[in-house]
């Protein structure tokens, strides 16, 4: 995530920079109204270019999904663009208020002169400059709202639906007022070319293109309830559904109003297409599905998606899988894919996390599974009992491959103490956020 976003940011610099030493100022310029020209349009290019990507990635492209680690990352990625793209937003806004603040301080003497444009160009630009201005105050209420948590989903997500109109005319803004020296420029046709995968993204987003060559439809067969905050949820799905890899999750749609939510797939694959999926009651939508879903009622599934899977795992290294909570279900899926040939299973560590190890749920299935695969050796930690995961206990070292699944709080525990003793493992985690 990081290495692409730095990437693109320091590509916009360079083409800028080109810009800026390929352009003669007049003589009689003020460095000052200078360099609020050249941090305008830096700032402009930044925010257009984030958002491009952001838009893109918004369209789930699986062909990035190893490069990146997975569709978690790519989500987070992502975010973390969109976040950029506003703050970078923000940032030229406020640059471009700055001008009054130089017209008090130093005047008008010494100020760029302005591109002269007539006829419709000059109505449209003076249009994408009010659309421009319009779309930034909006972008800037969905980021607030955006990481305000305790804001409801479902009205984020109706929301977050005119994301692909706000790019629209902030890309329209972007286009007609960039400087006419950037079209003979290779700042010019880097920003035709984010304009144009950005637009390609914002325009199939609002065609509900998304995903739909991986959406199946189907009918739930059974509801479970192993315990009070656990709903299990068993369905068969049409033809449409292609299969999945132990670990990988799909979007799931049980109410069209309150749309699709990631969940792994907690089942291995037996060519049947039934799927499982082991749901907690997080909020206020996963807390009333226990009562909500009935056998016979349609749901639609996009996916799968996701690269924590049990293939991926290198046989040379050690094995440690660390489990948290309702982050065990990628891991039954993974050890149910292994019933058929447990000699397949690599030599693994599975550390389970649960508050209480005798009213835990998934406690026997996991001791099931792993009775049967004398290669994988089950550990739970209960807290009620005591026996809290301590770091040292998981014998790591360099080489060990670490794959966790749980609590973001617990995966900084772990990464901290991992630091701290100096072990250099391979700590893989999924970090799939819908916001």
């Amino acid at each position: 995530m990081k290495t692409m976003l730095a990437s693109l940011s320091a590509l916009v610099a360079v083409v800028w920079g080109w810009d800026v030493l390929n352009t003669s100022f007049p003589t009689n310029a003020h460095p000052l109204w200078i360099a609020r020209q050249e941090a305008l349009y830096l700032s402009g290019l930044l925010s257009i270019a984030l958002m491009s990507l952001a838009m893109l990635l918004a369209t789930r492209p699986t062909w990035l999904e190893s490069s990146l680690g997975g569709m978690d990352r790519v989500y987070r990625t992502h975010k973390w663009a969109g976040i950029l793209a506003i703050s970078f937003a923000a940032l030229h806004w406020l640059i471009e208020l700055g001008g009054d603040i130089l017209k008090s301080s130093i005047g008008r003497e010494g100020r760029l002169p302005k591109e002269k444009f007539t006829g419709l160009l000059e109505i449209m630009r003076d249009l994408s400059k009010d659309m421009g201005e319009w779309a930034i105050y909006a972008v800037l209420a969905m980021l607030v709202i955006t990481l305000w948590k305790k804001f409801p989903y479902r009205t984020w997500r109706l929301l977050h639906r005119a994301m692909p109109i706000l790019y629209l005319m902030l890309a329209f803004h972007a286009a007609l007022l960039a400087p006419r020296n950037y079209w003979l420029q290779p700042a010019g046709a880097l920003l035709a070319i984010l304009l144009a995968a950005g637009t390609y993204g914002a325009v199939r987003s609002l065609l509900g293109r998304i995903g739909t060559t991986r959406k199946a439809s189907g009918e739930i067969v059974a509801v479970e309830h192993p315990a009070h905050d656990i709903t299990t949820v068993h369905c068969r799905l049409d033809s449409g559904w292609q299969g999945h890899r132990p670990g990988q999750f799909a979007f799931v749609t049980f109410d069209d109003r309150e749309g699709a939510h990631p969940f792994t797939i907690a089942s291995a694959d037996h060519g049947d297409r039934t799927i499982s999926f082991q749901i907690k009651a997080l909020g206020d939508y996963t807390r009333h599905l226990s009562v909500n879903l009935r056998p016979g009622q349609a749901v639609r599934v996009e996916g799968p998606y996701g690269c924590f899977e049990l293939r991926r795992c290198d046989p040379t290294a050690r094995q440690i899988w660390v489990a948290g909570g309702i982050g065990v279900t990628p891991f039954l899926s993974w050890l149910e894919s292994l019933q058929a040939d447990p000699a397949s299973a690599p030599i693994a560590e599975l550390h389970y996390c649960t508050r209480d190890q005798a009213t835990d749920a998934f406690v026997p299935r996991l001791q099931a599974l792993c009775a049967s695969l004398p290669r994988v050796h089950l550990h739970v930690h209960g807290a009620r009992q005591g026996a809290v995961l301590e770091v040292a206990s998981l014998g790591a070292s360099k080489g060990s491959e670490i794959w966790f699944c749980g609590p973001a709080g617990l995966a900084e525990v772990l990464r901290n103490g991992l630091r701290s003793m100096g072990t250099m493992a391979r700590f893989h985690q999924e970090a799939f956020e819908m916001r």
